[in-house]
């Protein structure tokens, strides 16, 4: 991602004054706070930033940033994001979304935002339950986990965000989480600095609906990614991804040809003057006659 000076100290702190409306300990405020600390970090010009959402409780995030917003609709958050770099590739984009809007109904849109490695970030608040339509299963709820639309448990395994993007061609995937502010606002800003697309799940606890994936189990079974795993290695990155322990960190980290580029030599490549195409095509016909 491109980044530019801020504009002043006085929008340091990037925060609108919207007040987000979460439950109490809902695990958005921290992973808020953080993309709060990247900004910060990275020093983004809030003139140049724009925040896509999609939708459920994450979707009012764009609100409270003091930056241009983008609310899209369910699973439509990637699609919105890509236009927006598209047409102005100058800008900033940070898309934020939930594991309901991002891997059910948008699944197919984060495969190819993956593959096309469009210079987005993607940050997936996973917290395993639809918490804004009062708790049913969502993709990354664990088998056998109970929910009000699976009371006797959940029969669907669940989905790894970090190993499908790591399959479909994301050139940064991390993860982290939100109960550890100056980690993971320090894992966003490497993300964000990225250029090509990224996307960092971030486990936040829902203490409303599920009573599972709490705060206190997370912090007993995550653990930090080896210190001798070596990032640019895909191959070892998978197989973190797919490991019985629950890892952060960055698992994956590559330098390939980003789309925005070849964009823009289409671009430029198709630029010409018209009144010289015209000529040769009239000379062409003048020659026919």
């Amino acid at each position: 991602m491109v980044t530019t000076p801020a504009r002043s100290s006085a929008r340091d702190h990037y925060k609108s004054q919207v007040k987000p409306t979460w439950c109490p300990g809902c695990g958005d405020f921290g992973v808020l706070k953080s993309v709060y600390e990247a900004f910060n970090q990275l020093e983004i010009d809030p003139d140049n930033l724009v925040a896509v959402s999609g939708i459920g409780c994450s979707g009012r995030i764009p609100f409270f940033i003091d930056a241009y917003g983008f609310h899209s609709l369910h699973g439509r958050a990637l699609p919105a994001a890509s236009g927006i770099k598209l047409a102005r590739p100058e800008l900033d984009v940070v898309v934020l979304g939930g594991d309901g809007d991002g891997l059910a109904i948008g699944a197919g849109h984060f495969v190819n935002a993956c593959r096309r490695n469009l210079d987005i970030t993607y940050i997936i608040m996973n917290n395993s339950i639809y918490g804004l339509t009062k708790g049913q299963a969502s993709p990354t709820s664990s088998w056998s986990m109970a929910t009000k639309t699976a009371p006797q448990g959940s029969n669907e395994q669940p989905v790894n965000p970090i190993a499908l993007a790591l399959v479909c061609g994301a050139t940064f995937v991390a993860r982290g989480f939100s109960g550890q502010n100056k980690t993971l606002g320090e894992l966003l800003a490497q993300g964000m600095s990225h250029k090509g697309f990224s996307f960092i799940e971030v486990f936040s606890p829902c203490p409303t609906f599920n009573k599972f994936n709490t705060y206190e189990y997370y912090r007993n079974e995550i653990q930090a990614l080896p210190e001798e795993h070596d990032p640019h290695n895909l191959p070892q990155a998978l197989q973190y991804a797919f490991a019985p322990e629950t890892y952060l960190g960055v698992f994956y980290d590559s330098q390939q040809a980003v789309l925005n580029d070849h964009t823009e030599r289409i671009k430029t490549g198709s630029q010409t003057d018209i009144d010289t195409r015209l000529n040769a095509l009239f000379d062409n016909f003048a020659t026919a006659v």
